[in-house]
Order: structure tokens, then sequence, then C-alpha cells
């Protein structure tokens, strides 16, 4: 958030303070460089939109997702949108956080990790990898 986008700023700050139970759980696991040395974020600016968790050294968006992202066209622009300027986006269920932290953390760990390199969409998680030839 470099360079004074002030109701950016205010407006991630207000977020920061909202975040639910598995928000907070994956947040405990993911500051401070926790995990593996890898640095993350809480609601970054990125367009129009604020992801969850990102690590910059890695270009990766952590999002996760409540019953209500189930299927939304919005949450599909939002990831399209992130993937062409430069982000990879790792969904992951809010129900996930909470009762199977260690494979969660396990998978964001192999997406950072490059392991993760193609698009997957399962039942316990979605990564989209950034797009890397401008195109979708």
């Amino acid at each position: 958030m470099r360079g004074g986008n002030e109701p950016k700023v205010a407006r991630a700050r207000e977020l920061r303070k909202v975040e639910n139970e598995a928000e907070e759980r994956l947040w405990h696991e993911l500051r401070g460089r926790r995990l593996n040395g890898h640095k993350f974020v809480r609601q970054l600016p990125i367009g129009p939109y604020f992801a969850d968790f990102a690590c910059r050294e890695a270009n990766l968006v952590v999002e996760v997702d409540g019953s209500q992202h189930a299927n939304r066209s919005h949450d599909r622009y939002r990831d399209e949108t992130m993937n062409r300027n430069g982000w990879s986006v790792l969904r992951v269920w809010h129900s996930d956080v909470l009762t199977g932290h260690k494979s969660v953390l396990d998978t964001i760990v192999a997406a950072l990790d490059g392991r993760l390199d193609r698009k997957m969409i399962g039942t316990d998680a979605k990564f989209l990898p950034a797009s890397t030839s401008g195109g979708k």
C-alpha cells in the first residue's frame, strides 16, 4: 500500500478489524513469516478488490471463502482481474481452515513452492495461476 492511497488504506484497516474466526486462525499461522519464512499481509488492495491474504514475494493471494461464495460470478471476475494483474489466487473454504488447517497450510505451501502450477478446481480448494501470456 505504498504511495499513500488514503481511501484504500482506510478501507483495508476497516476490513482487518472484522475478520472472522477462520481468517483469524489462518492469520495466526501466516503472520510474522511463520509459514516457511514467507511474508504475508492482510487485506491488500489489488485493483478494486482487497485480498484476504497476499504474499508479494510469490504473487499469491489466499482467499478464505464461506458458503456465500459458492459459484458466484462476481468471484470469478475478481479472480480473473487478480490473475491479469499477475496474482495467482488460491481459494480455500472457511470450514476447512477451522477443521483441517494443516491441509490448508500444506496447500498454501505447495502454491508458494510452485508445486501447484496449473489451474486446479476441487471440492476443498481452487487454485488459479496468474496469467503469464496476458490472455486467459
